[in-house]
């Protein structure tokens, strides 16, 4: 009788997770259930199956809305028909077209109007007309009165009580962007939109058996079920079950000549091995449609990094997937694919964010629309944002709604609204919120997709899943990670800027040259790896300077333990100390000696994880590796999560160890499995370090320039303009005769890209570039009004840059000139055979101060170019000691003087703020300062400048940094422009 329910997926509507709803249908009997969501299919593959666990039959719907106007509910027949609602909902989503009033082209969908919607002569086979329990009364006076042979009984449901009735309106509220008491009758769901026991839904209509007959005969004719066991994926790559078979063989082999040589018996024996359990468990297609996508990138000329489990596969290595070699790692293929793991593998592809949207489109165009898409995600409601919107909700102004959130318990206290607000925002807590996009993933089918969801068009525009990967696993879905990153665009770009200004032509695949160079090794070891892949954060480089790393290994370990967690357990520092000294500690069991000697008992990666559990605690790798999985956030199951978790000290129990030494243990498995990498995506980005460090150690200017052009990493673009002409670059200001769009670099001289001035349109910086290239560099500024069509505005801003000093007039001559050239009475003819200069006058000498140009350079670039900010300073003083000399000081007090380049904030164990800062000193090179609580509040940072710092010099394993005692910000120059 329930046709038309809804979950709190119907986003901001339904109040009933799916679990909850099923349940309460069960405590009220109910043998039949239809969810019929809001203009999407969501939650139907969970509906659908916990529903058959616990006895309901499950009806496939979706009720169709446009904003708050009610059209009509469709209601799947079978399969068939839920694959129809799911390709009408995606039509409508590609063409961003509300819904038409009456619905058209189903076969196996039967349409459900609101009562009085449509007249009795013009309803089709497949429509009805639904009637609540209180339009019963009106039937009387119905044109459905003499024929009630398409009347079926509907009862919405979308709340369970009077409390998820307050909840929805809530929801409808923030969803309407008003206030609660700006709410009309049409925005929200009827009071009476709950389950109640079949009887008493029945009573309503005791007067008519034939709507209860004509509802049961609805009912009995709807069937969903979904196969919850095979996989989905695309189930052969050449149409052809055995000759994929043949293919992979052949591609692994010859791959494995390229890789190892077909002499190598251990390579030969890991491949048959791999190719194996690949064959058994039919994951062929999947190698193959991976290699297929690689294929293609190489030949457009694009970099690639596959990481991710799938690193530990030699056959993946063998064709190209990944760069790593699982075998000179000690790599275990089961990791990523085993028997007994309880999820399908994924492989983690990144590329340049430059050319992932190619290779996107290249799945599509190859696979198929109707087969492949993009992995949804679903975005939940979380305290911050909740209690902002429901501030508005209650029409709190915002400095209120500011201090609500930030002072939540305080204000909760004070005040009988926001303490209302605090209540209701615990209900909506994990809701969800809007549908958007997984960060990469892909999935192409061996059905078409809307057998199983109806699809989204966000702007990437590419077709995406309504439901997660959550789903997309539980159901038996592979996905690609199609991924981007800043560090493989910057890693190509620097080898085509190599090219360009020095002629020499780099092979940045040479991955084992780049390990074993010396001056490469050395750079690492100093930690001077700004703009470098992964590892040129302050914490990062402060930990390669304390493990003294110089070597893959090391580096690949440093790659997991600097990952959060890590540290604020402390066995980041017990690493550390543990490689300083090996023979100082003792091992917390024999099995930490046995499992995890590589690493001096530590749990590093994920793998890590799994042998501890699986030796120490004798758990078998499938609840090993849901238990992994669990932690990193990966798993949804929580009673089998409990249940494992139990196993474990159950079986440590069992096998006699104590209760400190099993939850010591369990306390590192906790802080490691959360966030640590596994052992083959910690190599996989030690290799992009690798190139990254290469490049920066022998082309260090064209390596920063391609850095700067990636508009990525971890500190500000000044910091790395900053760090180029640390190396010996002439920084040259923006010039239109030698600037490009973008960053550019001539020899020595880099030169900053139009892109970085603020307010220059891109269309304009594109201009010159495009005019320079065809007609050659400008002779003066009156040539280049003639040939670039720009405005006064924009030529000002050129000129306050100082783009045209080559012409050897001041600003303010330029400036006089352009108002000249480009007065509001004078017409453009740009590119005119017929054009006249404007009178010319000869102006008095202007004089233009350096410190008035450096503010114009902040103004437009955001940092001086044309001298330092050290060079505003009031003070001549630059500090008692610079950063090269700070080791020689430990345990002295001393002054020193920094540009702030970052700070990073953390609570204490008593949850004060304490900060951790980055400074550069005057010759370009960085210290770093830690700021306990009790100095943070006598002296706190004011923001971005130069400071004067006051601090006690220590050293862990021999990396200095400064205990800050006093801070206080250092005065620049005034602005002689105002």
């Amino acid at each position: 009788m329930y046709i038309n329910c809804h979950s709190n997926f119907s986003l901001r509507y339904g109040t009933l997770p799916v679990e909850k709803l099923v349940k309460l249908a069960k405590e009220y009997s109910v043998p039949a259930l239809a969810l019929t969501d809001i203009n999407n299919s969501s939650a139907m593959l969970d509906f659908v199956k916990i529903c058959k666990n616990k006895g309901i039959k499950p009806i496939a719907g979706i009720e169709i809305r446009n904003g708050n106007k009610y059209l009509y509910t469709g209601i799947a027949k079978n399969n068939e028909g839920f694959r129809e609602l799911n390709e009408f909902v995606s039509r409508h989503n590609f063409n961003k077209k509300e819904y038409q009033a009456y619905a058209e082209g189903f076969n196996d969908v039967y349409i459900i109007y609101p009562f009085n919607g449509r007249n009795p002569e013009d309803l089709r086979g497949n429509e009805f007309i639904g009637i609540k329990p209180h339009e019963v009364l009106k039937l009387f006076t119905s044109p459905y009165f003499r024929d009630r042979s398409k009347l079926i009984i509907q009862q919405p449901v979308t709340f369970a009580d009077k409390e998820g009735y307050f909840i929805h309106k809530n929801l409808r509220a923030i969803d309407n962007n008003i206030l609660l008491s700006q709410l009309t009758p049409e925005m929200l769901a009827g009071e009476a939109e709950t389950l109640i026991p079949v009887d008493e839904l029945l009573a309503f209509y005791r007067d008519y058996p034939q709507i209860i007959k004509n509802t049961e005969k609805f009912i009995d004719e709807c069937e969903i079920d979904f196969d919850y066991k095979s996989l989905k994926n695309k189930k052969t790559f050449t149409d052809d079950v055995v000759d994929d078979k043949t293919l992979l063989r052949k591609l692994a082999f010859d791959g494995l000549d390229y890789r190892y040589g077909m002499k190598n018996k251990t390579a030969r024996e890991r491949v048959e091995k791999e190719l194996g359990i690949i064959f058994k468990l039919g994951f062929a297609a999947y190698f193959l449609i991976a290699w297929d996508i690689i294929r293609y990138s190489m030949s457009r000329g694009f970099y690639h990094v596959g990481r991710g489990s799938g690193a530990n596969s030699v056959v993946a290595y063998c064709l190209k997937i990944t760069d790593v070699d699982p075998i000179d790692l000690d790599l275990y293929f089961e990791r990523f694919l085993n028997p007994k793991r309880t999820s399908p593998p994924d492989f983690d592809i990144d590329y340049s964010w430059r050319d992932r949207e190619e290779v996107q489109d290249y799945i599509f165009k190859r696979y198929g629309h109707e087969h492949t898409a993009l992995l949804g995600a679903t975005s939940t409601f979380k305290r911050k944002s909740i209690l902002r919107e429901l501030g508005k909700v209650y029409g709190l102004p915002k400095t209120e709604i500011d201090e609500l959130v930030d002072n939540t318990e305080k204000s909760a206290r004070e005040n009988s609204i926001a303490r209302e607000i605090v209540e209701i925002s615990r209900n909506l807590t994990d809701f969800p919120n809007i549908r958007s996009i997984h960060a990469g993933g892909i999935l192409i089918s061996e059905k078409p997709l809307t057998y199983y969801t109806a699809l989204d068009l966000p702007p990437k525009g590419f077709p995406t899943t309504q439901w997660d990967m959550y789903v997309a696993e539980d159901f038996g879905f592979e996905k690609l990670d199609i991924l981007s990153q800043r560090g493989i665009g910057h890693i190509r770009d620097a080898a085509e800027i190599i090219l360009e200004n020095r002629g020499i032509r780099i092979d940045v695949h040479q991955i084992d040259k780049f390990k074993k160079d010396k001056k490469v090794r050395a750079q690492l070891k100093r930690g001077e790896t700004i703009g470098c892949f992964y590892v040129e954060s302050p914490a990062m480089r402060g930990l390669l300077n304390k493990l003294r790393c110089d070597n893959y290994l090391s580096l690949v370990a440093a790659s997991s333990i600097i990952r959060p967690g890590v540290a604020k357990s402390g066995m980041m520092r017990e690493y550390i100390h543990r490689f300083h000294n090996p023979d100082k500690f003792e091992y917390l069991h024999p099995v930490m000696k046995e499992q995890l000697q590589e690493t001096f008992g530590v749990m590093v990666y994920q793998e890590d994880v799994l042998k501890v559990c699986h030796h120490f605690a004798d758990l078998d790798l499938s609840d090993a590796d849901v238990l992994r999985r669990a932690m990193s956030g990966k798993f949804r199951g929580g009673k089998e999560m409990k249940r494992i978790v139990g196993k474990f000290f159950g079986n440590c129990k069992e096998k006699g160890y104590s209760d400190e030494l099993t939850k010591e243990v369990w306390r590192q498995i906790e802080s490691f499995a959360g966030y640590s990498f596994s052992k083959a995506h910690s190599a996989s980005y030690a290799v992009e370090s690798f190139q990254s460090l290469f490049l920066k150690a022998w082309f260090p200017l064209e390596f920063m320039v391609a850095v700067i052009n990636n508009f990525g990493g971890f500190y500000h673009t000044w910091v790395y303009f900053g760090e180029a002409k640390y190396h010996g670059a002439n920084i040259e200001l923006p010039c239109v005769n030698h600037s490009n769009y973008l960053t550019h670099i001539i020899g020595k001289d880099i030169y900053v890209g139009f892109v970085h001035i603020a307010n220059l349109e891109n269309k304009a910086g594109k201009k010159i570039r495009d005019e320079r290239q065809l007609n050659g560099n400008f002779n003066d500024l009156e040539d280049f009004i003639r040939r670039v069509d720009i405005g006064l505005d924009q030529l000002i801003i050129l000129i306050r840059t100082d783009a045209f000093r080559f012409t050897g007039k001041q600003k303010a001559e330029l400036l006089w000139e352009a108002h000249l050239f480009l007065n509001k009475g004078r017409q453009r003819q740009t590119g005119s055979l017929f054009y006249a200069s404007p009178r010319k006058y000869k102006l008095p000498k202007l004089e233009q101060s350096p410190v008035a140009n450096a503010y114009d350079e902040i103004e437009f670039i955001g940092f001086p170019v044309s001298m330092s900010y050290f060079d505003l300073l009031k003070t001549p003083f630059r500090g008692e000691i610079t950063a090269k000399d700070l080791i020689k000081y430990v345990g002295k007090r001393v002054r020193m003087l920094g540009h702030l380049v970052t700070v990073k904030y953390v609570r204490t164990v008593r949850k004060e703020l304490m900060h951790f800062g980055t400074f550069l000193d005057v010759n370009g090179e960085f210290f770093d300062t830690v700021h306990f609580p009790n100095s943070l509040r006598n002296y706190p940072f004011r923001g971005n400048g130069l400071y004067l710092i006051l601090g006690l010099v220590t050293a862990e394993f021999d990396f200095p940094s400064l205990t800050v005692e006093k801070l206080a910000k250092l005065p620049l120059k005034g602005d002689p422009r105002e």
